[in-house]
C-alpha cells in the first residue's frame, strides 16, 4: 500500500517536475538570449558608430579636394587668361606692322613707276637730243664717236705711246724683281739632296763560294731569279759581291731583298727562291706604305687615303731624267708652299698638290695616257678636291687656270733646274727601256716581259695555254720585227721568249 502510494506520489510529481524543469529551461534560454542579443546589439552600434566616422572623413576629404581642384582650375583660367591677352596683344602689333609693311611696299611701288617713267622721258629726250645732233651734224653717232676718238688718238699718239713703254718697263722691272726676290727666298729656304740614280745595285756576299751558290747547278738558281724579278744579275772577278742590274728600281730592290734572304738563309733552290721573293714582295709593299706616310710626315700634309699613300709611296722607286721622283715630289711641296706664303696664296692646297703633283708616274707604266691624265683620274677617284686636281693637271701646262697651279708649276720647274738634279741620258735610256717592254707585252698571249743587259735582251714569259711551242717561235719573229720598224737603238736585241707549263697538286 506504502508502494503503491509512493508510485503514486511520483506519478503526481513527474508531471510536476516537468513542467517545472520546461519553465526553468524556458528562463534560463530566455536569459542567455537576451545576453547574446544584447552583444550583436554593442556590436552594430559600434559598426554604425564607425561607419558614420568614416563617411564623415570621406566627406571632409571630398571637400578638400574639390576646393584644392577649384583653386587649380582657378589659377589655369587665370594663366590662360593672362596667355590670351599676350597673345591678342601680339596679333594687335603683328597687324600694325603688317599694315606698315603694306603701306611702305605700296610707296615704294609707287616710287619705282615714277622713277621708271621718268626714265623713259630721260631715254625720249636723250635720243630726241642725238637725233637733233646728228641732224645739225649730218654724221651718225658711232661715226662721230669714230671720229673724235681718232682726233684725240692723232693728237696725243707720241705721249700715249711713250707713256704706255715707259708704265710697260716699269711693271716689267719692278715684277721680275719681286719675282726674283720670292724665289730667291724659296730656294734658299728649301735644301734637299740630289742624287742621280743609278742602273745597278751591288749585293755584298759573306764570301765568294756563295757566288757558286747563287749559280747554282748548270745556272738554274740564277735563271730563276732573273725570270722571277725581270732583272740580270752579274757574276765577274768582283771580290764578294755580286751585281743586280736593270732599269727599274723596284725590280733591282726586290732582286736584293731575296738575295740577301738567300744568303742569311743558306738554302738556294728554285723553291726557296720563289718562297724568298713573295716574302720579299710583301716587305716591299710595306716599304713603299712607310715611304709614302714619311714623305707626307716631312712636308706636313694630313688626310689622304691609305691607299694614296701607297701609291705616293711606289715614287721612291721611280725616277724622272735619274732624279728620284719621290724626292722632287717632296722638294715641289715645299717650294710651292713658300712661294705661296710670298704671294697670299692658299699654302695647304699648294703644300697638298706639290706632294701629288706626279703621282700619276707611279703608275704610268700600267696605264695609258700622260702622267698629268693619269694623277688627274687618281686624285678624282679618291674624291680630292677640284682645287688641287687643277694643279695635278696642268703643272705641265702653258697657262694653268688657278694661281696654286702656276705656283706647284714654277715650283717643279724650279727643283728639275737645280744643278745635277737631271741627267737627260739616263731619261732616254728608260724610255728605250720602257718602249722595249710595252712592245712585246701588246701582243696577245704575252705574261710578261723584262729588258735585261742595258736593252740588248728582252726575255718575254708566254701564257702556255694560250701559246703553243710553234706559235711561240712566230711570236718571237713577230716581235722581233715590230722592233726593228718602231724602235732605235744601237747594235742588236735578242728576243727571249720562254714557254713553261707548271703543275702544282697537294698531297693531303
Amino acid at each position: 500500500m506504502e508502494n503503491i502510494i509512493f508510485i503514486i506520489l511520483i506519478a503526481i510529481a513527474a508531471p510536476g517536475g516537468m513542467v517545472l524543469g520546461y519553465h526553468a529551461r524556458k528562463i534560463y534560454g530566455s536569459r542567455q538570449k537576451n545576453s547574446a542579443e544584447a552583444k550583436i546589439k554593442d556590436i552594430l552600434d559600434q559598426a554604425k558608430n564607425k561607419q558614420k566616422e568614416l563617411e564623415l572623413e570621406a566627406k571632409n576629404k571630398a571637400i578638400t579636394i574639390i576646393d584644392d581642384a577649384k583653386k587649380e582650375e582657378s589659377s589655369r583660367r587665370n594663366e590662360l587668361s593672362t596667355a590670351q591677352k599676350r597673345l591678342e596683344q601680339r596679333e594687335e602689333k603683328f597687324d600694325k606692322k603688317l599694315l606698315e609693311l603694306e603701306d611702305r611696299q605700296q610707296r615704294l611701288y609707287s616710287k619705282a613707276n615714277t622713277l621708271e617713267r621718268i626714265k623713259k622721258e630721260i631715254s625720249q629726250l636723250k635720243q630726241q637730243q642725238v637725233e637733233k645732233l646728228e641732224k645739225v651734224a649730218n654724221m651718225k653717232k658711232d661715226e662721230a664717236v669714230e671720229k673724235l676718238l681718232e682726233a684725240v688718238e692723232k693728237e696725243n699718239a707720241e705721249t700715249l705711246s711713250s707713256r704706255i713703254r715707259k708704265l710697260e718697263g716699269e711693271s716689267s722691272e719692278e715684277i721680275e724683281k719681286k719675282a726674283r726676290d720670292i724665289l730667291a727666298v724659296a730656294v734658299q729656304r728649301t735644301a734637299i739632296s740630289h742624287a742621280t740614280e743609278s742602273t745597278t745595285t751591288v749585293v755584298n756576299l759573306p764570301s765568294d763560294e756563295m757566288k757558286g751558290r747563287i749559280i747554282g747547278r748548270e745556272g738554274r738558281n740564277i735563271k730563276t731569279i732573273e725570270q722571277l724579278t725581270g732583272v740580270e744579275i752579274i757574276v765577274d772577278d768582283t771580290p764578294e759581291a755580286i751585281i743586280v742590274s736593270g732599269f727599274s728600281p723596284i725590280r733591282r730592290h726586290l732582286a736584293k731583298k731575296t738575295l740577301e734572304k738567300l744568303i742569311a738563309d743558306g738554302r738556294i733552290h728554285p723553291t726557296k727562291i720563289e718562297d724568298a721573293i713573295a716574302e720579299s714582295k710583301k716587305e716591299l709593299a710595306l716599304d713603299i706604305k712607310k715611304a709614302g706616310e714619311e714623305a707626307l710626315y716631312e712636308v706636313g700634309v694630313t688626310g689622304i687615303d691609305p691607299k694614296l699613300v701607297s701609291i705616293l709611296g711606289r715614287l721612291k722607286y721611280r725616277t724622272s731624267f735619274g732624279q728620284n721622283a719621290l724626292r722632287h715630289s717632296i722638294e715641289v711641296s715645299a717650294l710651292s708652299a713658300l712661294i705661296a706664303e710670298q704671294l697670299g696664296a692658299d699654302v695647304n692646297v699648294t703644300r697638298k698638290a706639290g706632294i701629288l703633283h706626279d703621282i700619276g708616274k707611279a703608275v704610268d707604266h700600267e696605264i695609258q695616257g700622260t702622267h698629268p691624265e693619269i694623277g688627274r683620274d687618281i686624285a678624282k677617284k679618291f674624291n680630292l678636291p677640284d682645287e688641287i686636281i687643277q694643279p695635278i693637271l696642268t703643272h705641265h701646262d702653258d697657262k694653268p687656270t688657278t694661281l696654286e697651279a702656276v705656283i706647284v708649276k714654277v715650283a717643279d720647274a724650279i727643283s728639275g733646274a737645280r744643278p745635277g738634279a737631271r741627267k737627260d741620258t739616263y731619261e732616254q735610256y728608260l724610255q728605250r727601256l720602257s718602249e722595249l717592254e710595252d712592245v712585246a707585252n701588246n701582243f696577245e698571249g704575252v705574261e710578261k716581259s723584262y729588258a735585261i743587259q742595258a736593252g740588248r735582251e728582252i726575255r718575254i714569259f708566254v701564257q702556255p695555254e694560250k701559246i703553243s711551242d710553234l706559235e711561240a717561235s712566230k711570236l718571237a719573229k713577230s716581235i722581233a720585227k715590230k722592233i726593228e720598224e718602231e724602235l732605235k737603238y744601237p747594235g742588236e736585241i735578242k728576243v727571249n721568249v720562254t714557254r713553261e707549263t707548271r703543275v702544282i697538286e697537294y698531297a693531303r
